[in-house]
């Protein structure tokens, strides 16, 4: 008898190292969607832009666009989503230049025509390459600068927010950490597996003393409200949360003229 329940006990064991070994290879596919092909440039929006090289401290060269707006010295760091590459993002960057802003926005390694592979600490290293060229190559005040993350971007962007002083953090979209959103999706098989990576967006807000502007839709089909009300539980005070409406890739187009608006008065009161 106790051979029998020893030997079932070993062929679960069996099964779970075998799931995590799946699950930790598979984790990657599922987490990252990268677009190699830019289907346009600020150009094809009617706006000016600069291609801009990035250089990251592991040596991955990576490429952005730096589009200006006449007679502001603020700018927008732009941190996108998983999904896709610079050249989907024209909507959202007309929008911060109406706003008066200065946008920098770049590809992740892995994306468009950004070298290398994607990964979390990649990515992080990707976004404190951004902020020194922003710094040392633009001459900019830290407090000039404007972190704005979508989605997976969110968590980029306050790991960077955590670790410099920016003028403030809009934070779209988000996600508390990507333990939330697996248990959210997977409430079973994420008690099961190893997770292999955090982006652990809350955490990062914590050592954030600055203004936050957290912005999520109640009717979001990817990242569950819940976890935007979590990244902003999570955030200090300063902070502001906006509820706008539509899915999640549409939900800023859906929301406007107010999500507009809200974005307007936030950046106003840096």
């Amino acid at each position: 008898m106790n051979g029998n329940i020893a030997g079932s006990l070993a062929v679960v064991l069996l099964g779970l190292i075998a799931l995590n070994g799946w699950m930790y290879l598979q984790q990657a596919a599922m987490t990252f969607y990268p677009d190699r092909l830019l289907g346009a440039t600020p150009a094809s929006w009617g706006l000016e832009y600069e291609d801009v090289a990035l250089s990251t401290e592991d040596g991955v060269s990576l490429h952005g666009w730096y589009i200006p707006r006449r007679g502001s010295d603020r700018v927008l760091l732009f941190f996108h989503g998983n999904a896709g590459n610079i050249s989907h993002r024209g909507e959202s960057i007309a929008i911060f230049h109406r706003l008066g802003l200065n946008v920098l926005i770049f590809d992740y390694r892995g994306y468009g025509q950004s070298e290398g592979r994607p990964s979390e600490s990649g990515l992080y290293r990707d976004a404190s390459a951004a902020w020194r060229y922003l710094i040392e190559e633009r001459g900019l005040d830290g407090q000039d600068i404007i972190l704005f993350g979508r989605s997976l971007g969110g968590a980029v962007a306050a790991r960077l927010a955590s670790q410099q002083r920016a003028g403030g953090v809009i934070l779209e979209s988000t996600f508390s950490s990507a333990r939330d959103v697996a248990a959210s999706l997977f409430p079973v098989l994420s008690r099961l597996v190893v997770m292999r990576y955090g982006f652990d967006t809350a955490a990062y807000l914590g050592a954030v003393h600055y203004p936050v502007l957290v912005l999520h839709s109640a009717e979001d089909d990817i990242i569950p409200y819940r976890l935007g009300e979590k990244v902003y539980a999570a955030a200090n005070e300063p902070k502001v949360f906006v509820a706008m409406r539509g899915d999640h890739n549409g939900g800023f187009l859906h929301s406007q003229p107010s999500y507009e608006r809200e974005l307007e008065h936030f950046i106003g009161s840096l």
